[in-house]
């Protein structure tokens, strides 16, 4: 078969997956505006680091619970209809929770509750989002629309946590959660209008128990897919966490209060577009399983590199490398997983991958903000950037199938 031109968007070439893609675009920086927003809120009103964590924890812990049950729901569903429904309920926690703050009748606890909601519709959307991504460019064009979806969301990290920074000082903390959503109705609308063919619901094999265990099985059973998706949840573990505990950097390490926040968030973001792009267009002409030798071992040294920073231009400079090495590894985990698995399959084993991808965050958003509170959010973060180091080289070098993928 012959290698695809080198373009970085082919995949907008598909009507439905132009309209997800521009909706999705919108939607996601307001996503990110609220992620800010939701760190800072929690900081102020606790002034506690262990409770930036612990909501984080509460807004994965549902998707630790549901996102199996839910991969294995995804495989017999109409993936289009549940998509609009999560869109439309994750607008919801977004409006109550700006009126809650316009009003001044914010509370931690309600912070907490609708972060589990939150959870709880992401549990559902997340593997069923996935697995509906193939429906809209076909496994040709599948890496050039993960790896694009991968830049909208990092492009979305460099505008959202930027507006954020300014909102937050300006104006109040209301008006990231008002405009994160209004930018759900964008979303919502491309859904609305794609065209695809009518559903047709798969024949029954089995109650909902057996498929769960014999998509368990085809992970257990094959060494690729259940090396990627254990490396997967080490990084979620022990490296993701930086994020969650970039708050704290920004207001008491670097000190550069909210706006400087969203710099740093957006310096992320920046190396995130870039790398993500470059995967785009150039993802049919290299060894996919070869970039993921070196992305563990990069984005760990960086991220403890960007803990025992105390200088703000340098922290902005080391962050793109992080960013960039974070979303190779995770756009190219994704890619493979979805090309090596069967399609009757397909749901559960997204299922598992969000599994430990977003559920396994509450541990380390746990583990993360609990050494933060005994030795410093730097010794946190020097941690498990280093466990994730180590552990890419063991894995990868155990489990020589992986690299060898293209």
């Amino acid at each position: 078969m012959p290698v695809p031109p080198i373009s970085p968007f082919r995949a907008l070439r598909h009507r439905n997956f132009r309209l997800f893609f521009i909706g999705q675009s919108i939607s996601l920086v307001g996503t990110w505006m609220q992620m800010v927003a939701q760190g800072w809120l929690v900081l102020d009103l606790t002034n506690s680091p262990f409770y930036v964590g612990l909501v984080s924890a509460l807004s994965s812990l549902p998707i630790l619970l549901v996102s199996l049950p839910a991969g294995v729901f995804a495989d017999r569903a109409n993936k289009h209809r549940i998509v609009i429904l999560t869109q439309a309920l994750s607008l919801l926690q977004a409006l109550v929770l700006a009126i809650l703050i316009w009003t001044q009748h914010i509370a931690l606890w309600q912070v907490a509750a609708i972060a589990v909601f939150l959870g709880l519709v992401n549990a559902v959307d997340t593997p069923t989002r996935q697995a509906f991504m193939v429906e809209l460019v076909g496994k040709e064009d599948l890496t050039n629309a993960i790896a694009l979806n991968s830049s909208a969301f990092n492009a979305a990290r460099v505008v959202g946590p930027s507006i954020a920074g300014v909102l937050i000082s300006a104006v109040g903390l209301a008006w990231c959660y008002f405009l994160n959503a209004l930018s759900y109705l964008a979303v919502i609308a491309g859904l609305w209008m794609m065209r695809l063919p009518p559903f047709v619901r798969p024949a029954r094999a089995g109650g909902g128990l057996e498929r769960f265990r014999e998509g368990l099985r085809y992970v257990r059973g094959d060494r690729r897919v259940f090396a990627l998706i254990a490396m997967m949840a080490v990084i979620s573990v022990f490296g993701f966490p930086f994020l969650v505990l970039m708050p704290v950097f920004a207001r008491d390490v670097l000190k550069v209060g909210a706006a400087g926040l969203g710099f740093l968030m957006a310096a992320t973001g920046v190396g995130a577009v870039l790398a993500a792009l470059g995967l785009a267009a150039f993802g049919p002409h290299v060894r996919k399983g070869a970039l993921l030798v070196w992305t563990g071992p990069v984005f760990g040294a960086s991220i403890a590199l960007f803990a025992v920073t105390r200088w703000f231009p340098l922290a902005l400079a080391i962050l793109p490398v992080s960013g960039g090495a974070m979303i190779l590894n995770n756009a190219v985990t994704n890619t493979l997983l979805q090309s090596v698995v069967p399609d009757r399959l397909r749901g559960r084993v997204m299922g598992f991958f969000t599994f430990v991808f977003i559920g396994m965050a509450p541990f380390g958003a746990f583990q993360a903000g609990w050494l933060a509170e005994r030795l410093g959010a730097p010794a946190a973060v020097v941690i498990g950037g280093s466990v994730c180091a180590l552990a890419s080289l063991l894995v990868w070098r155990r489990v020589p199938e992986v690299p060898a993928l293209r």
